[in-house]
C-alpha cells in the first residue's frame, strides 16, 4: 500500500475552538502546527492561474536564510507557463495529492503523489495540474551557489517509491533516509529527503550543525526536541531550524513518523554579503 501524505486542507477553524494551539516562533526555531494552515494565510502567485499556496518559509536576515518553501494547492486545469521567476533559483518539487503535468524542456512529466522532481536553476520548466481534483505539492525553492569546477545539475523527475530508503548505522532499519540526490554530488549544494522513524526509534543525540531545515511532516507523530524544549508534532506540522539549533527526536508511534527535509550543504562558508545578490 502507498504511503499518504498530509496536505493542508485550508478553510477555518469553528468559533468554538479554543484559540491557544502549539504556534510558537523562537531566536531558533518555529513550529507551524496544522492549525494555522487557514485560508486567511493563502495568498496568490503573479504567473499562476487558479493556484495557492502557504509560504511557510523565506529567508529572514537573523535567522533561516538560504532557502523558501511554499504548499502549493492548484486547482484543475490551473498552473503556469512560467512559474519560476528568479533564473539563479533551483527547485524541488513534490507531490502530496492529485496529479500534475510538469513539462522540463520539451519532455512531459506526469507526477502523483510520492512524485519528486529537481529543477535546476535556469531550466525550462512549466506546470498543470492534470487531474480533476485539486493538486497538492510542495516547493522548496534556492538559490544555487556556483562553485569552479562544478557544473549545474541536470533536472530530473523520479517518485519515492523508486527509491529504497537508507537506514542509518545501528539503528536496524528504524531511522532511515529516502534520498533523492547522492550526498557526494558536488553539484548539488541543497538535499530535499524524506526522513523516516519506526515507532520508537528515536534520534539519539542532540544534532547542532550549521546546515538549516525546513520540516514538513508528511506522516505520524513524534516528540521532537528544538533548542531547549520537547515538543509535539504530527503530520501537518512544519518545524523551521536555523543553523546550530539543536535537535533530537523521539517517533511513538503507532505508525511510521515520516517528514520531508531541506538543508543546505557542499559549499564554503560565504564570508561576504548574501548569497547569490
Amino acid at each position: 500500500m502507498p504511503p499518504s501524505y498530509y496536505a493542508p486542507p485550508g478553510g477555518l477553524p469553528p468559533q468554538t475552538r479554543l484559540m491557544t494551539q502549539r504556534a510558537v516562533f523562537t531566536e531558533a526555531y518555529a513550529l507551524l502546527p496544522k492549525g494555522v494552515f487557514s485560508d486567511i494565510v493563502t495568498s496568490f502567485l503573479p504567473g499562476w492561474s487558479g493556484t495557492r499556496m502557504w509560504l511557510i518559509a523565506r529567508p529572514m536576515s537573523g535567522f533561516s536564510e538560504t532557502f523558501s518553501q511554499y504548499v502549493m494547492e492548484v486547482a484543475p486545469g490551473g498552473g503556469s507557463d512560467r512559474p519560476e521567476p528568479d533564473a539563479g533559483a533551483q527547485g524541488v518539487i513534490f507531490v502530496t495529492g492529485g496529479v500534475i503535468w510538469l513539462r522540463i524542456g520539451g519532455e512531459e512529466h506526469e507526477l502523483g503523489p510520492g512524485g519528486y522532481a529537481y529543477l535546476p536553476a535556469g531550466c525550462d520548466w512549466r506546470l498543470r495540474n492534470g487531474g480533476t481534483e485539486p493538486a497538492r505539492f510542495h516547493w522548496v525553492r534556492k538559490i544555487w551557489e556556483p562553485a569552479e569546477g562544478i557544473a549545474r545539475p541536470d533536472p530530473f523527475v523520479t517518485d519515492e517509491a523508486e527509491i529504497a530508503p537508507i537506514a542509518m548505522p545501528d539503528t536496524g532499519g528504524g531511522w532511515a533516509t529516502t534520498r533523492f540526490v547522492d550526498p557526494a554530488d558536488l553539484r548539488h549544494d541543497m538535499h530535499v529527503n524524506i526522513v523516516t522513524l519506526q515507532p520508537g526509534a528515536t534520534i539519539p543525540f542532540e544534532e547542532t550543525h550549521v546546515m538549516e531545515h525546513g520540516l514538513y511532516v508528511l506522516q505520524g507523530k513524534a516528540v521532537y526536541k528544538l533548542n531547549r524544549d520537547w515538543v509535539e508534532v504530527e503530520a501537518g506540522d512544519f518545524m523551521w531550524l536555523r543553523a546550530y539549533c539543536p535537535q533530537a527526536c523521539y517517533a511513538g508511534g503507532p505508525g511510521p513518523f515520516r517528514y520531508l527535509l531541506y538543508k543546505d550543504v557542499n559549499r564554503h562558508a560565504r564570508l561576504r554579503g548574501v548569497l547569490g545578490r
